[in-house]
């Protein structure tokens, strides 16, 4: 069992404008992201199935094609290899859980 406390974990910046630390198990990675205003993350795919959660601001995210604006409460769930990208339209908190862990991230 680990316990962690996300102060003390470093932040990195994926791209300019994402900011995250990460947690990663033996099967899943949760990235606590730190979003800029206007920040866009480009369209991509990864293999990971993934769960987004904004827990603060408003975050417009398109999936497959088609475009919502999540905001505090709202929950996306990607599977993957499926396209998906998306610009903060406000300052954002967003967790992303993924599965399995992202070695690229570690």
């Amino acid at each position: 069992m680990v316990f962690l406390t996300l102060n003390d974990l470093e932040e990195r910046e994926i791209v300019p404008g994402f900011r995250a630390k990460f947690v990663h198990s033996e099967n899943m990675t949760l990235a606590y992201w730190e979003v800029d205003p206007d920040a866009s993350l480009p369209e991509h795919s990864h293999p990971h199935e993934q769960i987004t959660n904004v827990l603060e601001g408003r975050f417009e995210l398109t999936v497959d094609g088609e475009t919502r604006v999540l905001e505090p409460g709202m929950v996306a769930v990607i599977p993957g290899e499926v396209p998906h990208g998306g610009k903060a339209l406000t300052t954002c908190r967003i967790l992303d859980t993924f599965h399995p862990s992202r070695e690229d991230y570690r």
